[in-house]
């Protein structure tokens, strides 16, 4: 395996060691503060200083300027996002945060599926043959038993 696929491999698993993580903090700030809300939004406010900090780290403040011109529909983006930290930081002390994040996976697994299928939004298409929809469903199974109660 290429040094680039071990590298973006594990940026991404720290990436998704961090959804449940962000899920169980921010429904914890949001019980505490009985605003679900606002503890989305106090995390709104951290994560843009935080991208911030990086773009500027980096160079790349002058990328704002040409936010304008983009299709509007990319920025939609931002809502999904909106709705996901809401919707988590709502459900998940009612819920479980392995219960809710368990259903998060199971979506992202049907939406990779699709957008790849189809090459929504620019993917690289990958079909849905028989050996990739046994891998998705076996994906599924396994969220699914990882949540299981032991009783």
């Amino acid at each position: 395996m290429a040094p680039e696929t071990v590298r973006y491999a594990l940026i991404m698993l720290a990436a998704g060691v961090g959804v449940p993580v962000l899920a169980a903090l921010n429904a914890q700030l949001g019980g505490r503060i009985a605003s679900p809300a606002v503890a989305a939004a106090a995390m709104f406010l951290i994560a843009c200083l935080a991208a911030s900090m990086v773009a500027m780290t980096f160079g790349e403040l002058r990328a704002f300027a040409q936010l304008p011109v983009q299709p509007r529909h990319l920025f939609l983006a931002g809502l999904l996002i909106a709705f996901y930290l809401l919707s988590i930081s709502w459900v998940a002390p009612r819920f479980g945060v392995g219960n809710a994040v368990m259903f998060v996976l199971l979506g992202q697994i049907v939406a990779i599926s699709v957008i790849d299928h189809f090459g929504l939004f620019g993917a690289r298409i990958r079909p849905l043959d028989p050996t990739r929809l046994v891998g998705i469903g076996f994906m599924a199974l396994g969220v699914i038993l990882a949540q299981r109660p032991l009783s």
